[in-house]
């Protein structure tokens, strides 16, 4: 059903990715948003003018970072920006001085529980500056004069994000779409971050692939929660108008668990093929609530914008201690994890893509027999699971059930029920209503 080699493409492109400088707006974005283009010659993109009213909120100023270090009483160079862009608080303003330890201890973040790791630290819309620094670091600090210095700079310019639109190139269209969003706004962290664009861009490319696809796509990399907000107040009404499933894409990187976080309202096409999917695929999953919302999610199920977008994730941001770390990096995620959810992921599309409502043709069970549908021998246990699929799928075509809801119900895969469909359509057994 699936290439066998993307788990390992999914993860090349993550390593080319991770190292970018990626903030709400500049050039690590920009540079994302190109390699994603060579993978995806679809994909538009588009700049919106810093002070640009989105909203109740307004685009932030253009950052650029090209350098940043302290060096410590001895000379030493600590807090690297060019070993790990980390170090830097995002959003940093310029500064080149001398201070005390204790005026530098500060500006200064590090994670006690986590010694070895160097946290990731913003501020975004109060300029100040900083630094992040491991805690096993930052308690061999001693006594002196250390020189700060960031060589950054904020500028009008824009905020960039990307957008893809597949159309349906099935013969029977349906005039809906499905909704799929990603990040690509934070520096080098890998289930954080890189995982959902690196997932999406490969849904992207196994979509273009796909034959009698009945819905529109519409896929967009956006910087987390001002991006979304900027999308969203340019085309919400349109959104609201077409979209009827869609999944906001994060943390799908690792391979330690799978996640569900629902839509606001929770009992959406994309919640109930979300848990299908899960139920069959993870078979064991952490099923969240609404209130444990972080990511975009928040802005699409919105009061007033009430789009139906769900999560399928790895393990949830948040609860795992690497997250928002350096030790979220490369090592956390792996091809096997990619390409899990993205398996899940495309599941869900193949569900929301069949769920069709059936409507069996004839009056009391038909003859199998003579249609090859199951075995003329009568005997215990001859039954194979194609017919028992068979007369099942018979037993709840009403014409008013849809696929899912029938999935559900006998407690099948629906991607496997589908060929069976096929069978009973071809031999009018069943019409599509």
């Amino acid at each position: 059903m699936f290439d066998s080699d993307v788990g390992r493409h999914m993860y090349k492109l993550a390593c080319k990715l991770f190292p970018y400088n990626r903030s709400l707006t500049g050039n690590g974005v920009r540079k994302t948003l190109k390699d994603i283009k060579k993978i995806l010659p679809d994909l538009t993109v588009f700049e919106v003018e810093s002070g640009s009213k989105v909203f109740d909120w307004e685009i932030p100023d253009e950052w650029e970072c090209q350098d940043a270090y302290i060096v410590t009483p001895s000379g030493k160079k600590i807090c690297n920006f060019k070993e790990n862009n980390l170090h830097v608080v995002g959003y940093s303003t310029f500064i080149d001085d001398y201070l005390s330890l204790t005026e530098l201890q500060k500006k200064l973040y590090s994670k006690e529980s986590l010694p070895e790791a160097i946290p990731y630290v913003t501020s975004y819309y109060k300029r100040d500056w900083g630094f992040s620094i491991s805690h096993r670091q930052r308690q061999e600090l001693t006594d002196g004069q250390y020189r700060v210095f960031i060589d950054s700079k904020h500028k009008k310019g824009y905020l960039t994000y990307g957008e893809v639109v597949l159309k349906s190139n099935a013969k029977v269209r349906i005039n809906k779409e499905i909704f799929l969003s990603t990040y690509i706004c934070h520096p080098s962290m890998a289930n954080n971050e890189i995982s959902g664009p690196v997932v999406t861009t490969y849904l992207l490319k196994w979509l273009k692939s796909l034959k009698n696809r009945r819905f529109d796509y519409r896929a967009v990399f956006v910087p987390e929660t001002i991006g979304s907000i900027t999308y969203l107040s340019k085309n919400y009404q349109k959104l609201k108008e077409n979209v009827i499933a869609g999944f906001n894409i994060t943390c799908v990187g690792d391979d330690n668990s799978y996640s569900f976080l629902p839509s606001r309202d929770g009992n959406t096409l994309s919640d109930i093929v979300a848990k299908h999917v899960l139920k069959h695929h993870a078979k064991t999953f952490e099923e969240y609530s609404f209130l444990d919302r972080g990511s975009d999610e928040r802005q699409y199920c919105s009061p007033g914008i009430d789009l139906p977008i769900a999560s399928i994730m790895r393990t949830k941001y948040g609860e795992y201690e690497q997250y928002h770390t350096s030790l979220d990096n490369l090592d956390f995620i792996s091809d096997k994890g990619l390409y899990g959810a993205f398996k899940a992921l495309a599941l869900s599309i193949i569900c929301i893509e069949n769920n069709k409502v059936y409507k069996y043709t004839n009056l009391c069970e038909p003859q199998l027999g003579k249609r090859g549908l199951r075995s003329t021998i009568g005997a215990i246990n001859n039954m194979t699971q194609f017919n028992k699929d068979v007369i099942n799928i018979l037993a709840y075509a009403d014409g008013e059930k849809d696929l899912i809801s029938i999935a559900i119900e006998i407690e099948r895969p629906l991607w496997e029920l589908i060929q069976v469909v096929d069978k009973l359509v071809e031999h009018n057994l069943l019409i599509e209503v």
